[in-house]
């Protein structure tokens, strides 16, 4: 059997696939409604969160509860460049400047705390967004007196194009960097990291490299998405759902495969929205229990 031929075969038929997502996404506004397009936006960012997650957690193994931070900090960078009262910059610099500036916090957590294992790393990263919000309340109630920002208002198809840019530059960005000796690196500290440190790798420096790019795509999105929602304040920029609903997407996909992710990002999504409306005040509970029993029955996802 010619494993070349079966190799090209199976790249040829991903990246048809890939190509006719591609092409349905562009085209989904052209003849869906506005709340349908609104729909599939919020679907999409899960969709990048739960990928960025993976991108550092699934390869290392160390459980980051950092996303709602990452995600509400491009989140205020947006509100205060692109404020109500005029945008200081386009809307995409505005969205790389909020990558940016998770990715620089990202680049500082991470050498803080990268050398924490375990539940420790998990503990501190979910107090690092903990502490973002606080500060954000701090700044809003007791410096400017005034609670939340608003921002110029972006259509919903505006929005929905941003975040799909955004989304095929996270997919890219993940199936570069597992494909590459970087990647590599990322699974050998996951599968043991005193092993791959006695083999040469630098295996701090991959670690917060990795967590620093995670940080960019999440920041970029909470940027883009902000003009959309045309408010902000802690409560709905540091959401702490943000951070928890990315690792219970990530273990129904399984992160095996990056297709893993993107099918339980996009599952979950639309779940958990459905149950949001229908049981309001019910559904984190649904989704708490859906957690323990994937990680009790699926845990080598």
């Amino acid at each position: 059997m010619d494993i070349s031929k079966f190799t090209s075969k199976k790249f040829l038929l991903s990246a048809g696939f890939a190509l006719a997502i591609l092409i349905f996404l562009a085209s989904f506004p052209i003849y869906s409604s506005n709340s349908e397009v609104g729909v599939l936006t919020t679907i999409l960012m899960y969709v990048i969160l739960t990928v960025s997650w993976v991108m550092f957690s699934g390869s290392t193994g160390y459980m980051s509860l950092a996303v709602a931070g990452f995600f509400g900090l491009g989140m205020y960078a947006a509100a205060f460049l692109y404020p109500r009262t005029g945008p200081l910059l386009p809307l995409p610099v505005v969205v790389i400047v909020g990558g940016l500036v998770s990715l620089v916090f990202g680049l500082i957590i991470g050498l803080v705390t990268l050398r924490l294992k375990g539940m420790y790393f998990a503990i501190f990263t979910f107090g690092f967004s903990v502490l973002l919000y606080y500060l954000f309340l701090f700044y809003e109630l007791q410096i400017r007196g005034v609670r939340g920002l608003r921002l110029t208002s972006i259509t919903n198809q505006t929005a929905y194009y941003i975040v799909v840019v955004v989304l095929v530059l996270t997919l890219l960005a993940a199936y570069l960097i597992r494909r590459s000796r970087f990647g590599l690196a990322l699974q050998s500290i996951g599968e043991n990291e005193d092993a791959a440190a006695h083999m040469g790798v630098n295996t701090t420096t991959m670690k917060v490299i990795s967590f620093a790019i995670s940080a960019f795509f999440i920041g970029a999105t909470g940027a883009a998405l902000a003009p959309k929602w045309q408010y902000v304040d802690f409560t709905v920029a540091f959401n702490m759902l943000y951070s928890f609903m990315p690792v219970l997407m990530a273990i129904f996909g399984g992160m095996r495969e990056l297709y893993g992710p993107v099918i339980g990002a996009a599952i979950f999504a639309y779940a958990e929205r459905a149950l949001r409306l229908r049981f309001p005040y019910q559904y984190m509970l649904s989704f708490g229990i859906a957690l323990i029993l994937i990680i009790i029955y699926l845990p080598g996802a």
